[in-house]
């Protein structure tokens, strides 16, 4: 069974209280009720709970709940006459009714986008869109707490910095957000990918050693044909490490050696090129 969400608690909580405070007033309008007393403003309150929980739709269908309780309830106490409930008042109770549900759901959606849009803003990377540091950091450690097994992914642009110093730091932003959208293309819909350092890429996927190897290959074959070389290191949990510091490392090293086996193999291939110019 799924946990339910957190945010969703006080919601639900809402609706649950606001059923039992309809339920209330309509049986305190009925046993106390007399003309002139009021109890159904009280209405007002359960209509902003539904409103606050469900949005603008679920609080003007609460003003009519409201407007609906209302008139039975006038119709099952003598105290107050029937007569009352085919009047003017009772339409403009409706109506303020719906209009309180209206404006206090409106106000909560955008109340609650405006937290989704900030929370997502504080997880993503401004540039590529994809998790920051922090986000993933979050991941990492949770994956790690649960026991699971999986492989942790790094990948670096070897020539980013010659792009910015030949080219400007806004071609090098495009070329991020190039190697972002190849890395969002390549790795699996159960993956998570993030963007860690300026030039750097971390996945967690829960796929085999080979599947991860098999990823870094076709990224580097992808993105070579672009002019983009990158390197890449692994660690697998738990073999490599139980926690996010033990993985980092051991991926971080293996990264560090690609890089050295790849710029051992340019210069080797530059030296081979000028021997045969000459």
């Amino acid at each position: 069974m799924s946990a339910v969400p957190t945010a969703a608690l006080p919601r639900r909580l809402l609706l649950l209280s606001s059923i039992a405070l309809y339920l209330g007033i309509f049986v305190g309008f009925v046993i106390f009720e007399v003309p002139g007393l009021g109890i159904g403003h009280f209405y007002y309150v359960a209509i902003a709970m539904v409103a606050l929980a469900g949005g603008t739709w679920a609080g003007i269908g609460g003003g009519f709940l409201a407007a609906g309780l209302y008139v039975l309830s006038i119709a099952l106490t003598p105290r107050v006459p029937t007569k009352d409930v085919m009047t003017m008042g009772t339409i403009i109770r409706t109506v303020t009714y719906c209009s309180c549900g209206a404006l206090i759901g409106w106000f909560a959606s955008q109340h609650r986008d405006h937290v989704r849009q900030l929370r997502e803003l504080a997880e993503r990377d401004f540039l590529t869109g994809l998790l920051n540091t922090r986000a993933f950091d979050e991941s990492l450690a949770q994956r790690c707490a649960s026991d699971e097994t999986f492989v942790l992914l790094l990948g670096d642009i070897d020539d980013l910095k010659t792009v910015n110093d030949t080219h400007g730091h806004a071609e090098g932003n495009r070329v991020l957000r190039h190697v972002a959208e190849a890395f969002g293309a390549a790795v699996g819909p159960g993956d998570e990918l993030a963007r860690v350092g300026g030039d750097e890429f971390a996945v967690i996927t829960r796929g085999s050693v080979e599947e991860a190897q098999a990823l870094s290959t076709l990224l580097k074959k992808r993105l070579a044909r672009d002019g983009h070389e990158l390197s890449f290191g692994w660690a697998v949990r738990p073999e490599d490490g139980p926690g996010p510091l033990e993985l980092f490392r051991k991926a971080d090293d293996r990264l560090y050696a690609a890089k050295l086996l790849g710029r051992n193999r340019r210069a080797v291939l530059a030296l081979a090129a000028a021997t045969t110019q000459q």
